[in-house]
């Protein structure tokens, strides 16, 4: 089975977030000091383009500096144990299986494309549009689509194209060989790599494995290999942390330095690797402090304009910023934050290779992880961020803070009919759990789960397989989130309001 890196954006770490100069407001209905400035560049909504409406960004760290390299290390191996061994043995006989497979890839057939596809759907598809598909329709259609041979490729891409349509949904769409490389071929990580979390033993312990490399990104050329362990970046143990937080480790400025500690495969030698980062991103986050009620109350202003690689960690620099210097309140501004970047059609997707329905087939789910992870910061722990819903059980969980908040302050949100997807998750959350009251406009209503899957000529499917519900379980996709209020409140209002949602919940 190939393998398949997928992330979001193709714009990485850069400088921390600087404070935001003070411009000059229109909107008459909020105070000038919390208003954005007309000059702000406004986004449009790609719509059906942007249809893998979830996605997984992985943080970018801001420093600036070059990191100081560290020596090559190859030590000896261990004494080959008993795991090593039996994970040697099953290595060599998935190997072997993994060779069937490709060798019947090769010449995939017309018909056989066409009925992945149509598998796929049949056992992921999840219809949020109330389109009343049936698994009994999908086998009619099944029937007359094979009632005839199937003569060419061209053909077999436009039937899976036709087949998608009749689905109702504009985010279940077909991919061509050209969209699914293009889309695997982003690099969140900023040195060409994947990572995933897999689990080791019963006792909830992880390994941080290499999903992908690219073959020509640095991670490759520094030695690094799919199967690798990672163990430390830049001296830094990563033995419980996540996926997102390492791939956050290993940002930084293009063209300065990361060092990587890998274990090759499950017994092989250890060896720290100087990897040169590529690309690079500008900070999502503006910030600045306002005095209000004749200074007597000091405003943390915050706008977080998409949720890119630098989201979460320049988030948190702000804040820390702000409250040092003597916030009480503030305001979280999400208008026109449409959630990832939007220039390219898959820019909302971060994938995780793994096998599906098949053993030839590649499922990327994708997850509005930045999102989630901003939202946690506002949250006590143990509250719930977001429920997830789908036909498959993968797809229905309760994902709830694991860490204190980093701020207790009542905070206002500002939204607009352009506040879409993570920033509604952002939204959601903070008024669901009272930390935060809403204002502006009704939010734009995005929030779905996908999954992208390859098939054997290399085109894909991208499959809408879930969708989020908020902690007071609305659904977000397609309805949107109204606010509490349409025009700035004053904070006394802000305080009663949330105290009164506090009450309501304890009862």
């Amino acid at each position: 089975m190939r393998s398949l890196l997928c992330s979001c954006s193709a714009t990485l770490a850069s400088p921390p977030p600087s404070p935001e100069p003070s411009p000059g407001f229109s909107n008459r209905n909020l105070p000038s000091v919390l208003l954005l400035a007309d000059n702000l560049a406004k986004k449009t909504l790609l719509g059906v383009v942007t249809g893998a409406l979830s996605f997984s960004l992985v943080l970018s760290s801001p420093a600036s500096a070059t990191l100081e390299s560290a020596p090559l290390q190859a030590p000896s191996p261990a004494p080959l144990s008993e795991y090593c061994r039996e994970e040697a043995a099953a290595s060599s006989e998935g190997a072997d299986q993994r060779a069937v497979v490709e060798a019947g890839r090769r010449v995939p057939t017309n018909q056989r494309i066409v009925e992945e596809a149509w598998e796929i759907v049949n056992g992921s598809f999840l219809d949020v549009g109330r389109h009343s598909w049936t698994p009994e329709s999908w086998q009619h259609k099944k029937e007359d689509i094979f009632s005839s041979s199937i003569q060419s490729r061209s053909r077999a891409h436009e039937i899976i194209r036709r087949m998608l349509a009749s689905l109702g949904d504009p985010y279940t769409r077909f991919l061509t060989p050209a969209e699914f490389s293009r889309m695997a071929r982003f690099d969140m990580t900023g040195i060409g790599i994947n990572l995933r979390e897999v689990p080791v033993g019963e006792n909830g312990e992880v390994k941080l494995k290499v999903l992908g490399v690219l073959l020509d990104g640095p991670a490759n050329a520094a030695g690094v290999k799919q199967g690798d362990e990672i163990l430390a970046v830049n001296g830094e143990d990563v033995q419980g942390k996540s996926a997102f937080e390492v791939s956050s480790l290993l940002q930084g400025p293009s063209e300065t330095f990361v060092t990587i500690k890998v274990k090759h495969g499950n017994c092989g030698p250890v060896q720290s690797l100087d990897v040169q980062r590529q690309v690079v991103a500008k900070t999502p986050v503006f910030y600045r402090l306002e005095q209000i009620d004749n200074g007597r109350i000091a405003v943390g202003y915050v706008r977080l304009k998409e949720f890119n690689a630098l989201a979460r960690k320049d988030l948190v620099i702000a804040m820390k910023r702000l409250q040092d210097m003597g916030a009480s309140y503030f305001v979280l501004d999400l208008r026109d934050n449409l959630g990832g970047l939007v220039q390219e059609p898959f820019n909302e997707l971060i994938c995780s290779p793994r096998a599906a329905n098949s053993a030839n087939l590649i499922e990327c789910f994708c997850l509005f992880q930045a999102g989630i992870e901003v939202a946690k910061l506002f949250l006590d722990k143990g509250e719930t961020v977001i429920y997830t819903a789908g036909r498959d059980p993968q797809y229905q969980t309760t994902i709830a803070a694991d860490t204190v908040p980093l701020v207790t302050t009542p905070v206002i949100v500002l939204v607009n009919s352009k506040t879409a997807s993570a920033s509604e998750i952002v939204a959601s959350a903070l008024h669901d759990n009272c930390k935060a009251v809403l204002v502006g406009e009704r939010t734009f209503g995005k929030g779905l789960i996908q999954s992208v899957f390859e098939l054997d000529d290399g085109s894909g499917v991208a499959v809408t397989v879930g969708k989020y519900v908020t902690p007071n379980h609305l659904d977000i996709n397609g309805d949107g989130i109204d606010p509490d209020y349409r025009n700035f409140p004053a904070w006394s209002d802000v305080n009663q309001h949330l105290s009164q949602c506090k009450t309501r919940r304890q009862g």
